[in-house]
């Protein structure tokens, strides 16, 4: 047998791995992740390395392999730890083995310890002044310096050199003289730059108080699960991770917290150091590479007790890891856009089991899938019915934007809407503005009557493609772009185009007094871009804040009595089986901003569909009725997580490779799965949502089945072809599981 070994785990350049044999002693005993001591190089010297791989054939002349001469350490480490895991991503979401490290390693550069320096005086104060006198006479620069220490015995060296002038030579030359000394002290860069304490201590309520209480008991018992809080905006759930947590880290363990923005880390963070102080530390990809690696020794040396961030915090590498908590766990930031493909909650659910330690998630909207393993008994479900303190829920309008036009309103906002701005602005009360909008493609929809385009084979909606056709993105199904709508006739039917600049100018321009902050992608591109213009709305210094959906996820304004809800359409028909799941979370969390303070808020809800069920159950905040008509929709058309499915992108420069090498997969699939059982489905391949990009033409094949094992053979089925075939030399395949 043999095994690829990465000699430097730490290191970037993860991607050269060596190849060397197993003794017949270690057969049996290696595994993924052991460390083992290898002869390196022309002079055989004796290095460190990491199995990452084994496997029964070698990749080039046996007679040059080098034999693996012992294992260096029986003892489960980090590093370890990190190995096993990236071989768990690689297995579970279908990519190498060095793309899954690079994942699962959030530092991989070492960067220098950043130092203090000062200068102390090294003689007693008698001797001091004896110089002093030589000094003044012969060396100004000498005496401009001694003079100083007699009054301040420590001084930074920044200040030497900045304000008293003094040369790097001259404090040289007093150290030699024994004069002074220079101390160096290393310190950790720290990233959270403000650490100002908003808020006082919360009682919690007989409902968080039961929570709080199951949790511990499981925990002390050690029995470790996963806990599912679902609880309606407002309800408390922080409060609850956080007794959780102080128990947790009374015991001696550490806590991951993940958020799914880093436009959420300022508030989340101010929370938790007013609870645990120091204890707390933070990582985003917006820090520099030295506070990332500074956070990252803290957390490996036991230094803090809870790591705050996005998905990426989750592969902190803590020594005693006793729970990580997800907050708003149905958001899809939690799931990553490269590869691996991985989500941060089945990720998280994976690493709790490896360290013993507990999951909680939490959501006002928990995603059907979580819901549905809680209702199967999977996750233990937790209820929070009602709001924490003495705030109500919002009253929620909705508003059908096609009376709207028929009346003669062909404004962006309603004319209720309108009305709820001029009334807040009048009484200096703040309104969020959310426009719900993901992605690029658009849908088509009529807004005389709201009707929209569907496909008639998948019931998701066709997308609006610049050659004039609308496609859709599951079976690959084209038709001509209508102009009349087939439904009432009217002419105004075409894609909906509207974003927070049009909603920002709408606002000047209809109420030219009100202060505007806009928060989006544009205006957050700073390393504290989120956190000045939350910081700024937080204070009181605009009336209206416009955004995505970055400004509804997790803030807690008490000033804010109005949320307009522009286009909620814009995610319902998104072309993806979830459209109507993501609409109703978006548009829930987004009322839920409403009123949390001691004024009840109010809502208003701008749709072309006002009977939808997703539209409906949102307004008034009923996910058990959402989730009961959802669910009966998933399991007539077999989607997750009544089914598993996984998307196969294939990707290529060249369109006519790409064309060869999709249909190639799909007939290796078709003799795959016939001696399956027929509950494995295959559909496409059809083009992506956008086709092209940068150059780049993407097709997508889709696989159903109830049994995960036979998907995941599958994958391993394509791998092994393309590995074999040359014809996919410059072909790119990527898998997204559910």
């Amino acid at each position: 047998m043999y095994a690829d070994i990465i000699i430097d785990i730490s290191h970037e350049q993860l991607d050269k791995t060596f190849q060397y044999a197993i003794p017949p002693e270690l057969e049996g005993i290696l595994e993924i992740g052991s460390v083992v001591r290898v002869p390196f190089g022309k002079g055989n010297r004796q290095l460190t390395g990491y199995v990452i791989s084994m496997t029964q054939e070698p990749s080039y002349d046996v007679n040059r392999i080098k034999f693996i001469e012992g294992i260096a350490d029986k003892r489960v480490n980090a590093a370890t730890d990190m190995i096993k895991l990236a071989f768990w991503l690689k297995t579970h979401y279908g990519c190498t083995m060095n793309q899954a490290l690079k994942t699962v390693i959030p530092v991989k550069d070492k960067i220098n310890q950043k130092v203090k320096r000062a200068v102390c005086l090294n003689i007693d104060e008698d001797k001091a002044r004896e110089l002093l006198l030589i000094y003044k006479k012969k060396a100004k620069a000498k005496h401009r310096l001694l003079e100083a220490l007699i009054e301040e015995p420590v001084i930074d060296s920044e200040i030497v050199r900045s304000k008293l002038n003094i040369s790097s030579s001259t404090v040289k030359a007093m150290e030699e003289d024994k004069v002074i000394i220079v101390k160096t002290e290393e310190y950790y860069r720290n990233p959270v730059s403000d650490k100002k304490v908003f808020g006082k201590d919360v009682v919690p309520n007989e409902e968080q108080r039961a929570a709080v209480q199951s949790i511990i008991a499981d925990y002390n018992n050690r029995i470790y699960k996963t806990y599912l809080i679902h609880g309606v905006t407002g309800s408390g759930k922080t409060e609850v991770y956080m007794d959780v947590i102080e128990h947790v880290i009374a015991s001696g363990r550490q806590v991951i917290m993940l958020i799914p923005e880093i436009a959420l880390t300022f508030q989340t963070v101010q929370r938790f150091y007013h609870r645990f102080g120091d204890k707390v530390s933070i990582i985003n990809s917006r820090m520099s590479k030295g506070e990332r690696y500074d956070q990252f020794l803290r957390a490996l040396k036991g230094e803090v007790s809870i790591m705050i961030g996005p998905r990426s915090a989750l592969f902190t590498q803590f020594p005693n890891l006793g729970l990580i908590v997800i907050d708003e766990e149905h958001e899809g930031a939690y799931r990553s856009e490269q590869l691996p493909r991985y989500h941060a909650v089945e990720t998280a659910i994976h690493i709790a089991k490896e360290h013993n330690a507990s999951v909680i998630l939490g959501s006002a909207t928990p995603s059907i899938d979580s819901f549905y393993r809680a209702k199967n008994g999977e996750f233990k479900l937790l209820t929070l019915k009602n709001r924490a303190g003495k705030s109500e829920l919002p009253q929620v309008y909705i508003s059908d934007m096609r009376k709207e036009l028929k009346s003669g309103n062909r404004t962006i906002f309603s004319l209720k809407l309108q009305e709820l701005i001029r009334d807040r602005l009048d009484k200096k009360e703040q309104i969020m503005l959310f426009l719900n909008k993901r992605g690029t493609a658009g849908f088509v929809s009529c807004r005389a009557c709201g009707y929209v385009c569907k496909c008639p084979h998948c019931d998701v909606s066709m997308t609006a493609h610049r050659n004039g056709r609308l496609v859709c993105h599951y079976c690959g199904y084209e038709t001509p772009q209508v102009k009349i709508c087939p439904e009432c006739g009217s002419r105004y039917i075409s894609g909906f185009k509207a974003g927070t600049e049009a909603v920002e100018d709408a606002v000047h321009k209809m109420f030219p007094d009100a202060t505007v902050l806009r928060m989006d992608l544009d205006t957050t591109k700073g390393k504290d871009g989120h956190e000045h213009i939350l910081n700024a709305f937080a204070t009181q210094q605009a009336d209206v804040l416009v955004g995505t959906q970055m400004i509804v996820k997790g803030h807690d304004f008490p000033k804010v009595t109005l949320v307009g809800i522009v286009a909620a359409d814009m995610s319902l028909y998104s072309g993806d089986y979830r459209a109507v799941e993501r609409t109703f979370q978006l548009v829930t969390q987004a009322a839920g901003r409403a009123g949390r303070g001691v004024r009840r808020g109010e809502v208003v809800i701008q749709t072309y569909s006002p009977d939808n069920y997703g539209i409906i159950c949102a307004a008034s905040q009923d996910y058990t009725g959402f989730y009961d008509k959802e669910i009966a929709y998933r399991k007539m058309l077999s989607y997750p997580p009544v089914s598993n499915m996984i998307k196969i992108n294939i990707s290529s420069e060249d369109e006519n490779k790409l064309l060869k090498a999709a249909e190639n997969i799909k007939q290796l699939l078709d003799k795959k799965t016939a001696g399956l059982s027929d509950n494995i489905k295959l559909l496409g391949p059809s083009n992506a949502p956008i086709y092209k990009i940068s150059d780049v033409y993407t097709k997508i094949i889709y696989l159903r089945s109830a049994d995960f094992s036979r998907l995941s053979y599958l994958m391993d089925c394509i791998d092994k072809y393309i590995q074999d075939n040359d014809m996919f030399k410059n072909i790119s395949i990527q898998y997204d599981v559910n």
